[in-house]
């Protein structure tokens, strides 16, 4: 299988068991579904009427006083008391294979491939940090909204889309499922693509 880069027009060899592999949607969903899972921090969480400070004196007499009767100031009922039905801390995280997930990323990158959305460059550098810089190399590409990957990010090409929502750049090792689909096209330098076919192989 082979691929022409649009920079230099020379073709590349892709690795068949890497670039060429069926399609799975029921796994892909499970991975981003684990990856997204993962990254939620689950900290949301108030206080039960046990849990509040304060409250353990009934406020006034059962009775003769006139008022509604009251056990507690900390009843869900009363200013600063405790929540009804609170939230606690959650633990979202999942377990996933790494035999399914280095799947899951073969069969995006693979169907990327096939829907011509992967596009590969001979080399990816720019001239400074500046954000100009980063898009002018980008217009130069033809290209409005990417992920790029590289074998190494570099401290210009970092700094330069990081102020960017239409484009983002990452290595080899940190490729998520989600970074895959979320942009119209992936971007991928040929040192990347072997380092791709080693570590997905």
């Amino acid at each position: 299988m082979e691929i022409t880069t649009i920079d230099t027009n020379s073709k590349l060899t892709l690795n068949q068991e890497v670039f060429a592999y069926g399609y799975n949607e029921g796994l892909i969903h499970q991975a981003v579904v684990t990856y997204m899972n993962n990254a939620r921090s689950g900290n949301s969480a108030q206080k039960t009427r046990s849990e509040v400070r304060g409250g353990g004196k009934k406020p006034w007499n059962q009775k003769g006083t006139g008022r509604a009767r009251a056990g507690t100031i900390r009843s869900p009922l009363w200013r600063s008391g405790g929540v009804t039905f609170a939230s606690k801390k959650r633990d979202y995280s999942q377990k996933i294979n790494k035999k399914m997930y280095k799947r899951a990323l073969r069969s995006i990158i693979s169907e990327l491939c096939r829907t011509g959305n992967l596009i590969v460059v001979s080399d990816f550098q720019c001239e400074s940090k500046k954000t100009k810089d980063f898009v002018n190399k980008m217009n130069q590409l033809n290209i409005s909204n990417a992920l790029i990957v590289m074998s190494e990010v570099g401290e210009n090409e970092y700094f330069g889309s990081r102020n960017l929502i239409d484009y983002d750049i990452c290595d080899v090792t940190t490729i998520d499922p989600v970074s895959l689909l979320r942009f119209e096209k992936v971007v991928v330098t040929e040192a990347a693509i072997k380092k791709i076919e080693e570590q997905l192989q």
